[in-house]
C-alpha cells in the first residue's frame, strides 16, 4: 500500500460514519492544507467529489505541497491556493504551526495565523455558512488531571508558548463574537493528534521516535516517559472534527482519545512494531474530556494505539 493508499483508505472510513449532504453545491476552503488535518480533510472532500457530489474545494498552502498532497488534489479536482479573498460556505481553519520549535521561532507569525486569520476568514463566511477553527489543548497548560470544556488553563502571557496558547485562546474568543452574532461557528481543541500524513520534517514526539527506529533501529527517550497523554490516530480527529463542523450544537468541544498511554508505553509499541531495541532516557499529566463529543455524535469506537502506529510506520516508511 502506497502512502496515498493509506490516506484514502482512512478517508473511506471517515466518509462511511458522517453525514456530509449539507455540503452538496458548497463552496469548502481548507487552510493548512499541507498539514496533517488538512491532508485528511482535502482527502475526504477528494472522494466525495470522485462520487459524485458537487462541491467546489480550494485548500491554502503556504508549504510547497507533497506529492501526495497534489494526488490528492488532482483525485478531487481541487485547487490549490496562496491566499483567498472570496466567499466561501464553508471554512475549516486547520492552519498554523503545531510543533513548539516552529511556533517559539515565529511568534509573531504564530498569533496572527489564529487571529487575524480567523477573523479575516469569517468575515468571507457567506450568509448560513459553518466555521471551524481548530483550537489546541495546550490551552488547559498550567493545569493536570482531566480537562472538560468548561476549564482553563493558568499560564500567562509571558509563557515560553504564549503565542500559541493566547493565540489559540484568542481565536476562540473570535469564534465565540461571531457566534454571537449568529453566525454558526465553532471551535476544537485538538488533542496530541497522530498518523500518516505528517511532513518528513515533523519533528514532534512520536514522529522522532518512528524516525530513530526505521533509521538507527533504537530508541533514545529525553525524559522518563512516565507522564501520560491522550493520542487520537488522525482518522479519528477528522472524523469528530467534521461532525463538530457539521452537526455541532456547541460553541467548543474537546477533540482526542478516550485512552490514556504514557510516552514510554508509545515508544515502547513503536519499537515493537518495528522491531527494534528501545532504550529509556515534561512530567505533568493532562487529560481531556471527550464525553461531550462522544455524548453528540455517538462516537465510541476509536483506532487503536496498535493499529495507529502500524499505518503511521508504515507511512513513514515512504517518507
Amino acid at each position: 500500500m502506497n502512502k496515498l493508499d493509506i490516506i484514502l483508505q482512512d478517508a473511506r472510513e471517515t466518509i462511511k460514519k458522517c453525514d456530509f449532504s449539507w455540503l452538496e453545491g458548497k463552496t469548502v476552503l481548507v487552510t493548512g492544507a499541507t498539514g496533517l488535518l488538512g491532508t485528511h480533510f482535502l482527502a475526504t472532500l477528494a472522494l466525495l467529489k470522485e462520487r459524485g457530489m458537487k462541491i467546489d474545494v480550494f485548500g491554502i498552502c503556504h508549504s510547497d505541497p507533497a506529492d501526495y498532497t497534489n494526488e490528492i488534489a488532482r483525485l478531487g479536482g481541487i485547487y490549490l491556493v496562496d491566499q483567498w479573498h472570496y466567499g466561501m460556505d464553508v471554512a475549516i481553519h486547520a492552519a498554523g504551526f503545531a510543533q513548539p520549535l516552529k511556533f517559539t521561532s515565529n511568534p509573531a507569525e504564530t498569533i496572527r495565523l489564529n487571529t487575524t486569520w480567523t477573523q479575516q476568514l469569517l468575515e468571507q463566511l457567506r450568509p448560513l455558512g459553518k466555521f471551524l477553527f481548530v483550537s489546541s489543548s495546550e490551552v488547559y497548560s498550567g493545569l493536570s488531571g482531566t480537562v472538560k470544556e468548561s476549564d482553563i488553563g493558568t499560564t500567562n502571557p509571558s509563557h515560553p508558548r504564549a503565542c500559541y496558547i493566547e493565540g489559540k485562546r484568542c481565536g476562540e474568543t473570535i469564534v465565540n463574537a461571531y457566534r454571537g452574532m449568529g453566525t454558526d461557528a465553532k471551535s476544537a481543541r485538538l488533542g496530541l493528534t497522530y498518523g500518516p500524513g505528517y511532513r518528513k520534517d515533523d519533528k514532534r514526539a512520536m514522529s522522532t521516535f518512528i524516525e530513530q527506529a526505521l533509521t538507527y533501529k533504537w530508541i533514545q527517550m529525553k525524559y522518563s516517559g512516565t507522564e501520560f497523554r491522550s493520542f487520537c490516530y488522525v482518522r479519528d480527529a477528522v472524523e469528530t472534527l467534521w461532525n463538530i463542523l457539521l452537526r455541532g450544537t456547541q460553541s467548543v468541544y474537546n477533540v482526542g482519545s478516550p485512552t490514556e498511554y504514557t510516552i514510554g508505553q508509545v515508544a515502547s509499541t513503536i519499537a515493537r512494531i518495528s522491531d527494534v531495541i528501545e532504550l529509556a532516557g515534561a512530567n505533568g499529566n493532562v487529560v481531556m474530556s471527550n464525553v461531550l463529543a462522544q455524548m453528540e455524535f455517538g462516537k465510541y469506537d476509536y483506532v487503536s494505539l496498535e493499529d495507529g502506529l502500524r499505518n503511521t510506520i508504515e507511512w513513514h516508511r515512504g517518507l
